[in-house]
């Protein structure tokens, strides 16, 4: 049933004129009334000019993308091929040309449903998520519900770099095999003699962060290998973000932690290159002393010096692809999902263990 003004205003209890004053700014609304407003709106889940059912069922010509943290590599590498696919073939003027808006929420859950909400009251033609999705309960439960509303008022969404929601009707997926990866990865260092390995992981409650940590965990239990050789279980992980700084933190604790450390497997590439830099700063070479790992193959790894061994995520591949899937020029995938593999880069920043 569509949500209509007069639903807001009697919930909110103001007049309908109020409400309109409220969300067309205006007319002065004291500030108490504006609040009352605005909560009826985000509780009702109101779509702004959209009282008809005709016209709610109505799209534009906007895509929305959604990403942690533009000035990161991974999401910028992502949103920008989407954004190339969205415009493939559209002559501009009247030729089907889509407007891809990105929308940073800074890791935060409440910014990710906001933005949602912003896109539902424009009639986006296309929802893209980017990245790993935060693992609570209630924002689960309200994302499914904010995505399937968008799915059925005519919107296509697309969620490329993280897991299918449980009940999320009218989505496609895109899902990087993480686990695999981050297994893969350690199997590289324990291939190489290390069994005091150091892993630096991503924040807590983010299913990347999880997958690549049990894929890590499954290699260390098929070799036989504790996190930390079972002296206290798993005090040889580290979370952080993805951050340089994050790594250069992390890098000093787990030195603190067991300074005859052999290897470092990092979040990511950035993550990695912060632990390079703490492990020189404390006088340690890479990799003769500690190698060093990262994820992703960002562009500037393999210019590292030594040039960063790393998982390879095909993250403009992805973002083509979702593009692609957004505007309806790709086919979903069978099923709505389709599993996306990686591929280890082994480089320089590896190499086996100093002879004892």
């Amino acid at each position: 049933m569509t949500v209509t003004l007069a639903d807001v205003a009697a919930r909110a209890r103001v007049s309908p004129a109020t409400v309109s004053r409220v969300l067309n700014g205006n007319y002065p609304v004291a500030a108490t009334t504006r609040d009352r407003v605005l909560r009826a709106v985000d509780e009702l889940d109101y779509v702004l000019n959209g009282p008809a059912r005709s016209l709610a069922a109505a799209t534009s010509d906007l895509v929305g993308i959604l990403v942690n943290d533009i000035a990161d590599p991974f999401f910028a590498t992502i949103a920008g091929a989407a954004q190339t696919a969205i415009g493939e073939g559209a002559s501009g003027r009247g030729g089907g040309e889509k407007l891809a808006v990105v929308c940073n929420t800074g890791g935060s859950a409440e910014r990710e449903l906001t933005y949602l909400t912003l896109l539902q009251r424009q009639r986006a033609a296309a929802v893209i998520l980017t990245g790993g999705a935060l693992e609570d309960p209630d924002h689960t439960a309200a994302m499914s519900v904010k995505l399937a509303k968008l799915a059925a008022a005519g919107t296509t969404v697309v969620l490329c770099g993280r897991p299918p929601l449980p009940d999320g009707p009218g989505t496609a997926t895109l899902s990087f095999d993480n686990r695999d990866a981050g297994r893969r990865l350690t199997e590289h260092l324990i291939a190489l003699g290390h069994r005091r390995i150091g892993y630096i992981a991503g924040p807590a409650q983010r299913t990347t962060t999880r997958h690549r940590l049990e894929g890590h965990r499954a290699a260390l239990a098929g070799a036989g290998v504790g996190e930390g050789e079972g002296r206290g279980g798993n005090r040889l992980t580290v979370h952080g973000s993805y951050e340089r700084r994050s790594g250069y933190d992390a890098a000093q604790e787990l030195l603190r932690r067991d300074p005859g450390l052999t290897a470092i497997a990092a979040a990511n590439d950035t993550v990695a290159l912060g632990a390079c830099a703490a492990l020189r700063e404390k006088g340690l070479r890479v990799p003769e002393d500690v190698s060093v790992a990262g994820f992703d193959d960002l562009p500037f790894s393999v210019d590292a010096v030594p040039a960063l061994t790393t998982v390879r995520l095909p993250l403009y591949e992805a973002g083509v692809r979702a593009g692609r899937l957004a505007v309806g020029t790709e086919a979903p995938p069978p099923g709505g999902v389709a599993m996306i593999g990686a591929e280890l880069m082994a480089r320089a920043s590896t190499a086996p263990p100093p002879a004892t």
